[in-house]
């Protein structure tokens, strides 16, 4: 399959992106006057606040920490940081001091097209970045430098990016990686 072809199949699964503002969170009145707002402080130090559309979670903290994941774009994630700052603010706390949304981690899903032998891109890409036993994962799990990424490889050519804070450095991933099982005469 040609590269063009194999860098199409990339779609982004999850975006994690967090902010902040400088004021201080009541998260049990988070819970108690935003509707879909949870907080269980047994069980996760923050209120989860979930959106149906866009499909996401935003995880609110006391010390004014908010993160957001489930998103499949990185237009979703900021709609779910308006939001809930616009709930925080019909509850009278103040998003003063917000923060530049970060984004932390794209995870992307992409497939070569083909079947693959792990067996054989192990031994050809150097023990140093891979990590493969088949006895306890099925797939080879393989570090990249640059852009700093970690893909999970699976014999039938499909692959898990994560780590990347862009999605031109998912692209640049699976370029990498077509280009690297193709050095080896794998693809």
């Amino acid at each position: 399959m040609p590269i063009e072809d194999i860098t199409k199949t990339i779609k982004i699964e999850n975006v994690v992106a967090s902010t902040s503002i400088s004021s201080k969170i009541d998260l049990e009145r988070v819970s108690e006057l935003i509707e879909g707002a949870e907080y269980n402080k047994k069980r996760f130090p923050g209120a989860i606040y979930r959106l149906k559309d866009p499909k996401l979670a935003v995880l609110v903290f006391g010390s004014g920490k908010i993160v957001c994941t489930g998103a499949k774009k990185i237009a979703n994630v900021e709609v779910g940081v308006k939001k809930i700052f616009e709930k925080l603010e019909e509850i009278g706390i103040s998003t003063e001091g917000q923060t530049e949304l970060v984004l932390h981690n794209i995870v992307s899903s992409a497939d070569l097209g083909c079947v693959i032998n792990l067996d054989a891109v192990s031994m050809g890409l150097g023990f140093e970045n891979i990590e493969y036993e088949p006895e306890q994962f099925p797939g080879l799990v393989y570090r990249i430098k640059e852009p700093k990424s970690v893909v999970l490889l699976f014999g039938s050519g499909k692959m898990i990016i994560t780590g990347c804070k862009s999605p031109e450095d998912s692209k640049l991933v699976v370029i990498k990686i077509v280009n690297d099982l193709d050095e080896l005469g794998l693809l």
